[in-house]
This record gives C-alpha cells, sequence and structure tokens, in this order.
C-alpha cells in the first residue's frame, strides 16, 4: 500500500513521494508534507525557471536559488513566473 500524507500545497490527503527528493532539512521537509502531484508540478515549475533563467543544477549559486523557489513554490503560496514568460504554445 503506498504512504499517504497530507499533503500542504494540495491541502488534502495524498499518495506520498518514495523517497527524499532533495538533500537536508528542506528534502526531510518535502517528504513529510508534499504528494506525489505537487512534487510533478514543481518539477514543471523547476524546469521553466532552470530554462528561462539558464541555470546551471551543477553551480551553488543557482542550486539555493532553486532550493528557495521550491520553498516558496511549495509552501508559501506559490513562487512567481519570470518576467517576460509565455508558455511554449501561448502568446
Amino acid at each position: 500500500m503506498p504512504r499517504t500524507v497530507f499533503c500542504q500545497l494540495e491541502q488534502r490527503e495524498t499518495e506520498g513521494l518514495e523517497f527524499v527528493p532533495w538533500p537536508g532539512p528542506l528534502g526531510r521537509r518535502v517528504y513529510e508534507h508534499i504528494g506525489k502531484a505537487a512534487w510533478a508540478k514543481w518539477l514543471a515549475h523547476q524546469t521553466m525557471l532552470i530554462n528561462e533563467h539558464r541555470l546551471s543544477p551543477l553551480d551553488p549559486k543557482h542550486r539555493a536559488f532553486l532550493e528557495g523557489e521550491m520553498e516558496k513554490f511549495l509552501f508559501g503560496g506559490g513562487a512567481e513566473k519570470p518576467a517576460g514568460y509565455v508558455p511554449e504554445g501561448g502568446s
């Protein structure tokens, strides 16, 4: 039977992640309080941020930026999209 959590982003009981997805205390917090669907939403948002800001996950400054955005997205009521961002297929 899958593990369940009360997802803080979606405000409902849902299937939890299978592993801690990020190192450190924030990763543990995500594991304990964020569901799979919410994590998938963050991964899509993170990909957009990496592409729009031309970030490298290997750069410690870029990783710190992504960690801050992850915390805002999952626990802080949402994160901003980059200025001028137009979704693929949008106008």
